[in-house]
């Protein structure tokens, strides 16, 4: 198996077990941005214990890489917390259809700032198919029907803030000299964490957690904090900090709108565990129309990078010394 594969297959398994994982930890412990915020800090751990005992190699703190990263931690910070708020106030499967869109973005900025082709007709197809099934999912759906946008209001942020998140992590890999893997896991969580704590508080999760917990201690309930929750969240911790890795790893390894789609189609597998174990999941109409935005992905083709002048001028002298006919020789 190459490189690339591996790398696309390690991220799929993390990604579409972590948005289950965090659904369910948010159903137990509904403080999103704290859940994300211990996340950051347990893949940082990670790497300060890898480093200390040489497990692996990692780039050192400069200010040179903090410039840069600080744009992607902005996009990285916002796309976390709109996820989460997206998974505490809607269903997984409608996160999932406003990811399913980002690709068509993502494509356009691929060829806009990052050097690639615009897509072919085939995945222009394909991207249609995605759009197509958001749509039939929308018209299917009771929160949208009930609720009319305001039911969408952060799957359509978390939509537009991905997009960019993708393009701009995409120029970091090819931009920036960063020698190991764990480089950017490294300053994208050691970044990202501190606006977390900031929209926990902007979220009121302080106030709530401390109101949880005196609650708790009052009533002599024992643990503080539900076992079970405990439990998700380091199990959380394992998986965020797999797709720290993975996810960069796999970046690097593809286009942007390639990478954005991978993220969704790997989302199958979650939708169909969720459907098993949740009983906040779409009608089965729209399930058909998630599966329509599946199809649309794995139908995507990765645009080339454009040819520069001089593969354009290489590309022509076969032609103009090439005979015209025999007479010629």
């Amino acid at each position: 198996m190459n490189t690339t594969a591996l790398s696309v297959l390690s991220y799929s398994f993390c990604s579409g077990s972590l948005v289950l994982i965090n659904k369910l930890i948010l159903h137990h412990l509904p403080y999103p941005s704290l859940v994300i915020t211990v996340q950051l800090w347990a893949t940082l751990f990670f790497i300060q214990i890898a480093s200390a005992f040489d497990f692996l190699p990692v780039d050192p703190i400069k200010w040179k890489f903090i410039k840069p990263y600080l744009v992607y931690t902005v996009t990285f910070s916002l796309g976390v917390y709109c996820n989460m708020a997206s998974l505490s106030m809607s269903n997984v499967e409608t996160v999932i259809v406003f990811r399913a869109l980002a690709p068509l973005f993502v494509s356009v900025l691929d060829a806009v700032f990052l050097g690639r082709e615009y897509p072919s007709m085939r995945s222009w197809g394909a991207l249609s198919l995605i759009a197509l099934g958001a749509l039939g999912y929308a018209l299917t759906d009771e929160q949208f029907q009930e609720q009319g946008m305001l039911a969408y209001f952060w799957p359509t942020l978390y939509l537009i803030v991905i997009s960019l998140e993708m393009a701009i992590g995409k120029k970091l890999v090819t931009g920036v000299d960063l020698k190991t893997l764990s480089g950017p896991v490294l300053y994208t969580n050691m970044l990202g964490w501190l606006p977390m704590v900031v929209f926990a508080h902007m979220g009121g999760e302080y106030d709530r957690l401390f109101t949880y917990l005196h609650e708790r201690a009052m009533e002599d309930e024992g643990a503080l904090l539900p076992p079970i929750g405990l439990v998700l969240l380091l199990l959380g911790c394992a998986v965020g900090t797999g797709i720290g890795y993975s996810g960069w790893w796999c970046r690097s390894k593809v286009s942007a709108a390639s990478f954005t789609l991978i993220g969704v189609i790997n989302k199958c597998f979650t939708v169909l565990v969720n459907l098993l174990i949740w009983d906040q999941h779409a009608s089965p109409e729209g399930v058909a129309c998630l599966f329509l935005c599946l199809i649309g992905g794995s139908l995507y083709k990765q645009a080339p990078m454009k040819k520069t002048k001089d593969e354009e001028d290489r590309e022509m002298i076969p032609l103009v010394n090439t005979p015209t006919d025999k007479t010629s020789r």
